[in-house]
Protein backbone atom coordinates (compact mmCIF):
# COMPACT_ATOMS: atom_id res chain seq x y z
CA UNK A 1 0.00 0.00 0.00
CA UNK A 2 1.43 3.53 -0.76
CA UNK A 3 1.97 5.74 1.88
CA UNK A 4 0.59 9.26 2.04
CA UNK A 5 2.52 12.33 2.01
CA UNK A 6 2.86 15.69 1.79
CA UNK A 7 4.56 17.71 -1.00
CA UNK A 8 6.68 19.26 1.76
CA UNK A 9 7.81 15.83 3.37
CA UNK A 10 8.52 15.01 -0.39
CA UNK A 11 10.72 18.34 -1.02
CA UNK A 12 12.38 16.93 2.46
CA UNK A 13 13.15 13.86 1.27
CA UNK A 14 14.83 15.35 -2.23
CA UNK A 15 16.66 18.14 -0.03
CA UNK A 16 18.40 15.43 2.16
CA UNK A 17 19.33 13.05 -0.97
CA UNK A 18 19.98 15.50 -3.92
CA UNK A 19 24.12 16.24 -4.37
CA UNK A 20 23.94 20.52 -3.23
CA UNK A 21 25.96 21.12 -6.40
CA UNK A 22 22.90 20.39 -8.95
CA UNK A 23 20.96 22.76 -8.61
CA UNK A 24 21.46 27.07 -7.50
CA UNK A 25 18.20 26.63 -5.14
CA UNK A 26 16.11 23.54 -4.28
CA UNK A 27 14.48 21.87 -7.06
CA UNK A 28 10.54 23.13 -8.03
CA UNK A 29 8.55 19.83 -7.36
CA UNK A 30 5.03 19.21 -8.86
CA UNK A 31 2.85 16.07 -8.29
CA UNK A 32 -0.02 13.81 -9.55
CA UNK A 33 -0.96 10.40 -8.63
CA UNK A 34 1.51 8.94 -10.98
CA UNK A 35 4.22 11.27 -10.49
CA UNK A 36 6.71 13.85 -8.97
CA UNK A 37 8.83 15.90 -11.04
CA UNK A 38 11.59 17.60 -10.09
CA UNK A 39 12.47 21.11 -11.79
CA UNK A 40 16.38 22.08 -11.02
CA UNK A 41 17.75 25.23 -11.58
CA UNK A 42 21.31 25.32 -13.36
CA UNK A 43 23.81 28.05 -13.13
CA UNK A 44 23.07 30.12 -16.29
CA UNK A 45 25.74 30.72 -19.33
CA UNK A 46 27.99 33.93 -18.94
CA UNK A 47 26.05 35.11 -21.85
CA UNK A 48 22.50 35.80 -20.88
CA UNK A 49 19.53 34.91 -23.10
CA UNK A 50 22.18 32.58 -24.96
CA UNK A 51 19.80 29.68 -25.82
CA UNK A 52 22.02 27.30 -27.25
CA UNK A 53 24.36 27.84 -24.41
CA UNK A 54 21.37 27.02 -22.06
CA UNK A 55 20.01 23.98 -23.47
CA UNK A 56 23.78 22.86 -23.73
CA UNK A 57 23.84 23.23 -20.36
CA UNK A 58 20.98 21.45 -19.79
CA UNK A 59 22.25 18.57 -21.65
CA UNK A 60 25.63 18.30 -19.93
CA UNK A 61 23.93 18.35 -16.85
CA UNK A 62 21.55 15.46 -17.94
CA UNK A 63 24.13 13.18 -18.79
CA UNK A 64 26.40 14.24 -16.43
CA UNK A 65 24.13 13.08 -13.94
CA UNK A 66 21.71 10.39 -15.34
CA UNK A 67 23.33 7.01 -12.80
CA UNK A 68 23.27 9.38 -9.72
CA UNK A 69 19.35 10.44 -10.93
CA UNK A 70 18.15 6.78 -11.24
CA UNK A 71 19.43 5.87 -8.17
CA UNK A 72 17.77 8.83 -6.02
CA UNK A 73 14.78 7.92 -8.39
CA UNK A 74 14.48 4.31 -8.06
CA UNK A 75 14.85 4.67 -4.09
CA UNK A 76 11.98 7.72 -4.61
CA UNK A 77 9.55 5.55 -6.39
CA UNK A 78 9.92 2.79 -4.15
CA UNK A 79 8.95 5.24 -1.18
CA UNK A 80 6.41 7.53 -2.50
CA UNK A 81 4.96 4.91 -4.81
CA UNK A 82 4.91 7.73 -7.26
CA UNK A 83 7.38 7.68 -11.08
CA UNK A 84 10.62 10.15 -10.30
CA UNK A 85 10.57 12.54 -13.45
CA UNK A 86 13.61 15.23 -13.87
CA UNK A 87 13.59 18.82 -14.98
CA UNK A 88 15.60 21.72 -15.47
CA UNK A 89 15.80 24.75 -16.16
CA UNK A 90 18.63 27.31 -17.28
CA UNK A 91 17.89 31.08 -17.86
CA UNK A 92 14.98 31.08 -20.18
CA UNK A 93 15.67 27.26 -21.27
CA UNK A 94 13.77 24.41 -19.65
CA UNK A 95 14.00 20.66 -21.03
CA UNK A 96 12.20 18.04 -19.28
CA UNK A 97 13.33 14.56 -19.69
CA UNK A 98 12.09 10.81 -18.33
CA UNK A 99 8.71 12.22 -17.70
CA UNK A 100 5.70 9.92 -17.44
CA UNK A 101 2.80 9.66 -20.40
CA UNK A 102 0.25 8.21 -18.40
CA UNK A 103 -3.05 7.05 -20.16
CA UNK A 104 -5.96 8.19 -18.96
CA UNK A 105 -9.61 6.82 -19.15
CA UNK A 106 -12.64 8.65 -20.26
CA UNK A 107 -16.01 8.46 -22.21
CA UNK A 108 -17.19 10.43 -24.14
CA UNK A 109 -20.40 11.47 -25.74
CA UNK A 110 -21.14 12.07 -29.48
CA UNK A 111 -21.03 15.83 -29.56
CA UNK A 112 -17.56 15.30 -27.40
CA UNK A 113 -15.99 13.03 -29.57
CA UNK A 114 -16.67 16.01 -32.46
CA UNK A 115 -14.53 18.09 -30.82
CA UNK A 116 -11.87 15.94 -30.62
CA UNK A 117 -12.08 14.41 -34.46
CA UNK A 118 -12.10 18.51 -35.66
CA UNK A 119 -9.13 18.88 -34.03
CA UNK A 120 -8.12 15.84 -36.09
CA UNK A 121 -9.17 17.10 -39.01
CA UNK A 122 -8.47 19.94 -38.91
CA UNK A 123 -4.33 19.40 -38.12
CA UNK A 124 -4.58 20.66 -34.83
CA UNK A 125 -4.30 16.95 -33.74
CA UNK A 126 -2.58 13.72 -34.57
CA UNK A 127 -5.19 11.17 -32.34
CA UNK A 128 -8.28 11.84 -30.12
CA UNK A 129 -5.28 11.69 -26.91
CA UNK A 130 -3.49 14.18 -28.32
CA UNK A 131 -6.68 16.14 -29.48
CA UNK A 132 -7.66 15.81 -25.86
CA UNK A 133 -4.14 16.72 -24.38
CA UNK A 134 -4.68 19.80 -26.23
CA UNK A 135 -7.79 20.26 -25.01
CA UNK A 136 -6.53 19.86 -21.35
CA UNK A 137 -3.68 22.23 -22.37
CA UNK A 138 -6.01 24.96 -23.36
CA UNK A 139 -7.61 24.90 -20.29
CA UNK A 140 -4.92 25.33 -18.11
CA UNK A 141 -3.46 28.33 -20.24
CA UNK A 142 -6.94 29.80 -19.93
CA UNK A 143 -7.99 28.93 -16.64
CA UNK A 144 -4.65 28.75 -14.81
CA UNK A 145 -5.76 30.74 -12.35
CA UNK A 146 -9.01 29.45 -11.37
CA UNK A 147 -7.30 25.91 -11.18
CA UNK A 148 -4.41 27.26 -8.87
CA UNK A 149 -7.42 28.68 -6.71
CA UNK A 150 -8.54 25.05 -6.89
CA UNK A 151 -5.45 23.49 -6.05
CA UNK A 152 -4.82 25.86 -2.70
CA UNK A 153 -8.73 24.95 -1.78
CA UNK A 154 -8.23 21.16 -2.02
CA UNK A 155 -4.41 21.54 0.25
CA UNK A 156 -6.71 23.68 2.89
CA UNK A 157 -9.03 20.90 2.51
CA UNK A 158 -5.97 18.06 2.97
CA UNK A 159 -5.06 19.94 6.11
CA UNK A 160 -8.19 19.75 7.43
CA UNK A 161 -9.04 16.78 6.70
CA UNK A 162 -5.54 15.85 8.63
CA UNK A 163 -6.64 18.04 11.34
CA UNK A 164 -9.53 15.47 12.14
CA UNK A 165 -10.38 12.65 13.81
CA UNK A 166 -8.84 9.31 12.66
CA UNK A 167 -10.40 6.68 11.58
CA UNK A 168 -10.46 3.33 13.17
CA UNK A 169 -8.99 0.02 11.38
CA UNK A 170 -11.78 -1.69 9.33
CA UNK A 171 -13.17 -4.87 11.05
CA UNK A 172 -13.16 -8.28 9.48
CA UNK A 173 -15.88 -9.42 11.72
CA UNK A 174 -18.95 -10.99 9.57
Amino acid sequence: MTRTWTLDEVAQWFADHLPEDWFVQAPELSADRDEILLTGELVGPQAEGDRAAEAQAIEIFREATREQRVAVAQQAEALWGRKVSWAARCGETRSAFTTASVPVMTRLRLSERQVLDTLIDAGVAKSRSDALGWCVRLVATNEGEWIERLRQAMTEVEKVRADGPSTPPSSNLP
